[in-house]
């Protein structure tokens, strides 16, 4: 038996959060340290490769303040092998982010983006990649919500549903997997519940090894294997990467050995890279000039911990929204808030890292039967996975869902039972108004004839900014306005 040994290091949903921060009294996450480790690793190890599994982009001052090309410089130090697209990789433009292309030094794959005019790929769908004789190709899988974000781009499109992705690695394998390929590996940007149909949807005969994943931020402690293929994802932000050790028998061609695990990015795993360090202070200088000035103070910090409950970050902030508005309630998007905690003291960074999704506030009028059809759309068994749109409610809202029943107990507005004839404005950003049918569950051809949608602010932000310098020492709390049963 010759057998070979590869490290394949990989990370996940970076949303350009580069910079070291201080997590439980530990120094934790940033890339000087995780350049450091990739130097260390490359330096002991024989055969390396490092993977980026999308959504380098989106999330911090530095990434947004120069459109991912700062992101793109400091990816660059990193020196993968490869990076698949993530949804937000687009999120800047389908136009800039080619440009982007053109900047990044190692490749940007996707398989199932494509110009809807003649189907021609936008994007490598795979590469290989060759290190001590073994040569592993990469396939791109991009999630559905790229479709959210190009709506406008009505020249763009992609594959909607994973068994169409699935038959799209199929044809990848089918015509560029030969005798010389020794493992096929997945770079999925789908989340992990869609990762595990995939992988149960791939036949044997594609070969496919290992699926990297990424989208739901998932924090794992071993692979899932499902049909036999190990899943994994390493967390988000930059607080960890996954390694694997793969021992591979290059006489039968086939992995002989494979052992994963999630490496913490802390202080003490490797000497923080001289160079990037450079690089990332010139960009932290740059912005801190900028953007570190203190917006307000709130009363104490304020957390929202889940996408998929009432948080105290997501109550203030809808209710800042809707308050002295022309709407009855605000549906903020819980995706929509980066941050975990925040305050007391807030900086003008903080506050738009924590909101990063600038857009305009759109108005459109349902009918109760309507809002109880879009609560009971939002609270379906797949939102408890993480894996969909869910909202905070401004003041007024009483949400009581019972999930073992799929029972929608009480739907309330300022204490009183929501009427199938009432009629109630509720507003929402333009990201989620552009996808209303698909994140409410409502045609907004329906809603339309209610009245005609309209914009009401034209940036989030800015109204944000004004009511948070005005009013100090704001609080927040869960008051109970989403209660979910069992």
């Amino acid at each position: 038996m010759s057998e070979k040994k590869l490290v394949l290091l990989h990370s996940n949903d970076m949303h350009g959060h580069f910079v070291p921060e201080i997590i439980d009294d530990q120094m934790t996450g940033g890339l000087p340290v995780l350049a450091g480790y990739l130097k260390k690793t490359r330096k002991k190890e024989k055969n390396v490769i490092y993977a980026i599994a999308g959504d380098m982009f989106r999330g911090s001052i530095i990434d947004s303040e120069y459109l991912g090309l700062s992101t793109i410089d400091l990816v660059n130090l990193l020196d993968p092998d490869v990076a698949a697209l993530g949804n937000h990789e687009v999120d800047y433009g389908v136009a800039h982010l080619l440009f982007l292309e053109k900047c990044a030094r190692f490749p940007l794959i996707n398989a199932n983006l494509f110009v809807t005019l003649n189907n021609a790929r936008l994007f490598q769908p795979y590469v290989n990649v060759e290190v001590g004789g073994m040569r592993v190709m990469f396939i791109g899988i991009l999630t559905e919500e790229v479709l959210s974000m190009t709506k406008n781009e009505k020249v763009i499109g992609s594959f909607i549903d994973i068994e169409e992705a699935a038959k799209e690695v199929g044809v990848i394998c089918d015509n560029y997997r030969t005798t010389s390929t020794d493992m096929t590996v997945l770079l999925t940007h789908v989340g992990i519940e869609e990762d595990r149909k995939l992988a149960e949807l791939l036949k044997p005969e594609y070969g496919v090894d290992i699926i990297i994943g990424a989208h739901t931020h998932t924090f794992m402690d071993q692979p899932e294997y499902v049909n036999g293929i190990p899943i994994v994802q390493a967390g988000w932000a930059n607080l960890g990467l996954g390694r694997f050790d793969i021992s591979y028998d290059d006489e039968a061609h086939r992995i002989t050995d494979l052992q994963w695990k999630y490496i913490p990015i802390r202080k003490g795993l490797a000497r923080p890279d001289p160079v990037m360090k450079d690089l990332l202070n010139r960009y932290k200088n740059e912005t801190d000039n900028k953007y570190k000035r203190i917006v307000t103070r709130f009363a104490r910090k304020l957390t929202h911990p889940s996408r998929i409950q009432e948080t105290e970050m997501g109550n203030l902030y809808a209710d800042i929204l809707q308050v002295d508005s022309s709407f009855d309630i605000m549906l903020f998007g819980s995706g929509s808030i980066r941050k975990t905690e925040m305050g007391p003291i807030v900086e003008y960074q903080d506050m738009l890292e924590n909101t990063p999704y600038d857009d305009a506030l759109w108005m459109v009028k349902v009918t109760g039967k309507q809002f109880r059809q879009i609560v009971r759309h939002l609270f379906r068994d797949e939102a408890w996975l993480g894996h969909t749109e869910f909202y905070q409610f401004s003041k007024g809202v009483r949400l009581l869902y019972r999930k073992s029943m799929h029972e929608l107990l009480e739907c309330r507005y300022q204490g009183r039972e929501i009427e199938d004839d009432q009629e109630l404005l509720i507003a929402l950003q333009n990201y989620h108004y552009q996808s209303f049918t698909e994140f409410l569950g409502v045609d907004i051809e329906e809603v339309k004839k209610n009245m005609k949608p309209r914009i009401v602010a034209t940036t989030v932000n800015n109204i944000i900014e004004e009511y948070l310098s005005v009013n100090q020492g704001l609080d927040a709390h869960v008051e109970g306005r989403i209660e979910i049963l069992e």
